[in-house]
């Protein structure tokens, strides 16, 4: 049996980084290393866009210009297999109308389903919530 596809939200791969938060920093850390080795591990463009404009500038200690890239192509390429689309966007419209979710987090939902995911790792959502064969885990809880 393969090893569960997992897609990761922005927040996890902030906390990888996150020195004001040691706990969080290394299980984030343990996740994304552990699905980078695997290979199981799946984001969207979105997650990109979301971690670098924070990455630069919102959280202490932003990265330069330089590390983020250097974290696009080590982390986040090999990771990355969800592009934008119009289904995708029809599928978060309809996830968002079911389940209230804010328009980002029905387009991560919908990303996930997307992969064919089995798991979304994020705090930002209800744990344990399915969506189809996806379930939500808070990897903090």
């Amino acid at each position: 049996m393969s090893a569960a596809r997992c897609f990761f939200h922005t927040n996890i791969f902030l906390y990888s980084l996150d020195r004001s938060d040691s706990r969080k920093r290394a299980i984030a850390g343990v996740l994304i290393r552990e699905s980078l080795y695997s290979g199981n591990g799946i984001i969207s463009y979105q997650v990109v866009q979301e971690f670098v404009n924070a990455s630069l500038k919102k959280f202490p200690g932003a990265m330069s210009v330089d590390e983020s890239l250097v974290y696009l192509r080590e982390t986040f390429n090999p990771m990355l297999a969800v592009q934008s689309s119009l289904q995708l966007f029809e599928k978060a419209f309809a996830i968002h109308t079911r389940y209230k979710l804010s328009w980002y987090d029905s387009v991560i939902v919908a990303a996930a389903i997307k992969a064919n995911c089995d798991v979304l790792y994020t705090e930002d959502l209800q744990h344990g919530q399915r969506s189809g064969d996806l379930i939500v885990t808070n990897p903090f809880l």
